[in-house]
């Protein structure tokens, strides 16, 4: 019988690990102090859906959690910057609005702004298995690889 209750949890163990529960961060002008965050939750081990969460800091001034609905463990979130400093993120079809003065205002997009994205920053993605933050390159960096 003892034997039994110690082998129930090591049962369980496969069966936690594909849960993902994680984040990686985009550093706003190189700082751990102003940052845009993701994190990403999967509920549940049988279902594929994953929630995202987007954490918006300046501190010490601000830091807010804002959920931005779901997708898969695959799923890419591209972080883009406008002229006046705030932010597009894009997640699929779903696009929202950001900024860091306050972390408060967050916003679904119903469509593109007709004066575009804004610079694309980077995306976060799985790379090696792991979630990352992969800055874009600057144009000049990648034509001086060609």
């Amino acid at each position: 019988m003892r034997l039994r209750h110690l082998l129930l949890p090591l049962l369980a163990v496969p069966l936690l690990s594909a849960c993902v529960n994680d984040g990686a961060t985009y550093e706003i002008d190189g700082t751990r102090e102003h940052t845009l965050s993701l994190i990403r939750e999967q509920p549940y081990f049988w279902d594929s859906k994953v929630n995202f969460y987007l954490v918006v800091s300046r501190m010490p001034a601000c830091m807010r959690r804002h959920a931005m609905g779901s997708g898969t463990e695959r799923t890419r979130v591209e972080i883009y910057q406008v002229p006046s400093g705030a932010f597009i993120i894009k997640t699929g079809k779903r696009l929202y609005a950001t900024e860091t003065q306050t972390c408060e205002s967050f916003a679904k997009m119903d469509e593109e702004p007709a004066e575009g994205l804004g610079k694309l920053m980077g995306t976060f993605r799985l790379k090696k298995g792991e979630l990352a933050f992969v800055k874009e390159e600057a144009p000049e960096a990648a034509d001086a690889e060609e």
